[in-house]
């Protein structure tokens, strides 16, 4: 009898694993509830280092457990509207913010703007290339039949803040074609990390924390929307030690580990 009703029970997984590879869904644990002593933080990719580093404070300090996930904001943002299992978004532009909002996805009263940040052009380390970012530059001439590294402007927010920035110049419309879109920002770094492109768009606390590549020009702030990271906490999620985590975001030690990674501070 053991046996068969193991038998059983593995026909009942397969079979459920079967239903859900078939309808394109995973068995995953529900959004909400699920182990609420851990802090489940998606967050921009981006700030990668900066809150790792906040969360291990966070932990050392015996404030709770964390749990992180690093991806482009828009994809962030799709799965928590999907129902995965977060209580803490913090994106790399407002978009995806109000995306969720709108869906009310966001706890009321817990969403702030924390940090800011600038959009730089780089190269390789050894690269000798020397640009002034104004109108007529002509980026695709300089690049020629290599690509431009930056976030898929479609959705991630330094491709997007990228495009608007060349649209301003008048440089979009020759150099889409030459684009390597990336699913984030640390893969566009990683391109021009491994001479794969000439030259990337990523945030300058991405340039910061790489060896491999050098900033050849800063895009001018009059060029894009302002970049703002906005954080809150997901609609029936907000446990205590959620709570307690994006108020330690605003403390001065927090505060300290972003400068340290160059993020400016709202």
């Amino acid at each position: 009898m053991r046996l068969k009703f193991k038998f059983e029970i593995g026909k009942s997984l397969n079979l459920a694993l079967a239903l859900a590879l078939l309808l394109g869904t995973t068995l995953l644990p529900q959004a909400h509830g699920a182990d609420p002593g851990k802090v489940r933080i998606f967050a921009a990719a981006s700030t990668t280092n900066a809150i790792t580093d906040i969360s291990n404070l966070f932990t050392e300090k015996k404030m709770g457990a964390t749990l992180i996930s690093f991806a482009s904001s828009s994809t962030l943002a799709k799965q928590i509207d999907k129902g995965a299992p977060a209580d803490v978004y913090l994106s790399a532009n407002p978009k995806w913010m109000d995306f969720l909002e709108e869906k009310n996805q966001i706890e009321p009263g817990t969403r702030f703007n924390i940090l800011g940040n600038k959009i730089v052009l780089i190269a390789p380390i050894n690269s000798d290339i020397k640009i002034t970012i104004a109108p007529g530059i002509n980026l695709a001439g300089i690049i020629g039949e290599d690509k431009l590294a930056m976030g898929d402007p479609d959705h991630v927010p330094v491709g997007i803040y990228g495009k608007q920035a060349l649209e301003y110049l008048g440089e979009w419309t020759t150099l889409a074609p030459k684009v390597a879109r990336t699913k984030d920002v640390r893969s566009a770094l990683a391109l021009v990390e491994r001479g794969e492109a000439p030259l990337g768009i990523v945030y300058s606390t991405d340039a910061a924390i790489s060896k491999k590549v050098k900033v050849v020009a800063v895009f001018p702030e009059e060029t894009h929307p302002p970049i703002t990271y906005p954080v809150g906490l997901i609609a029936g999620n907000a446990s205590p030690t959620a709570r307690a985590f994006i108020e330690f975001l605003k403390t001065p030690e927090a505060r300290a580990i972003f400068e340290q990674y160059g993020f400016s501070l709202r």
